[in-house]
């Protein structure tokens, strides 16, 4: 057993089972939807069959960050313990976590400098953060040492590929996301955006596809292009989706198909602090690759 402490944000979207089952705690993310605030616990608060079907009627959930306070509450037990922490955040590009993560660190080595510390930005989110996340504790497991596991991870966590397609264009309209003329142009072509996390973290507009089949087409043959190993790709692949399970399992056909070898498949639920931002209608594939590109 290790003599630290690995924690990360609820935004990993992988279940609730999978943190407990190899000890990591949770900063929590919060969301109001319909003058409610709930948590982003992982489905718990709120399923997330409930949170779409609310989405779909016409909701429009508001996100809150993780704070100072609740990193530091996260925290500093583990450190009054004896114990170093390393914490990985959701990507900077599209939240400002990692920047109260950050305060909350120099607040805590201040009042614990006999300890260690680390702050990573992942530059990563949903199950792509959770892929992430897994790899960086098997090497916990594997009793790779704090500071040599923080180096590891900010060395190859642009190897950590994003990308995914937008099948519902309502909800990115709704929400000022894309114009309501785009938004209607596209629904009625039948366009998918196909989008990725480019080296900043941010959501980045790569092509467009016409249709979901062409869609997949597009994502696995970029999969095929940019996984390590190509089609003898044989680590990990996860997915995430927002109520479109049948999209994300074509999706997993089809990159099974041209990449054999694969070693695990895993399809998870976008949870209810990245699905307030993507609405439904959104599969994500994630894979370890070449570094990324602008």
């Amino acid at each position: 057993m290790s003599d630290y402490v690995v924690t990360c944000c609820s935004t990993a979207d992988l279940p609730k089972e999978y943190f407990e089952k190899r000890n990591v705690p949770l900063a929590y993310f919060k969301y109001t939807m319909d003058n409610k605030t709930y948590v982003d616990d992982l489905g718990e608060s709120m399923s997330f069959d409930e949170f779409y079907k609310r989405i779909e009627g016409g909701a429009m959930p508001v996100t809150t960050q993780v704070n100072v306070a609740e990193y530091t509450a996260l925290i500093e037990p583990f450190l009054k313990q004896g114990k170093d922490v390393l914490h990985i955040t959701l990507s900077s590009g599209i939240s400002g976590s990692y920047g109260s993560a950050k305060i909350a660190q120099a607040d805590l080595q201040a009042k614990y400098p006999e300890r260690k510390l680390f702050v990573i930005d992942s530059m990563c989110a949903s199950s792509g953060y959770g892929l992430l996340m897994d790899k960086v504790l098997d090497l916990r497991d594997e009793g790779m040492g704090i500071q040599e596991l923080n180096d590891w991870t900010e060395e190859n966590k642009q190897r950590l590929h994003h990308w995914f397609f937008v099948s519902d264009l309502k909800h990115l309209r709704r929400g000022g996301r894309v114009s309501g003329a785009s938004a209607l142009v596209g629904t009625l072509l039948n366009i998918c955006p196909i989008m990725d996390v480019d080296p900043e973290g941010r959501l980045h507009p790569r092509t467009k596809a016409r249709g979901k089949k062409n869609a997949i087409e597009e994502t696995t043959k970029i999969a095929l292009a940019r996984a390590e190993g190509g089609k003898d790709y044989s680590g990990k692949i996860y997915l995430s989706q927002s109520a479109c399970l049948e999209d994300a399992e074509a999706l997993v056909a089809s990159i099974r198909a041209a990449m054999p070898n694969i070693k695990e498949v895993k399809i998870n639920s976008i949870g209810t602090v990245i699905g307030s931002h993507t609405g439904i209608g959104t599969v994500a594939l994630f894979f370890w690759g070449d570094k990324r590109t602008a």
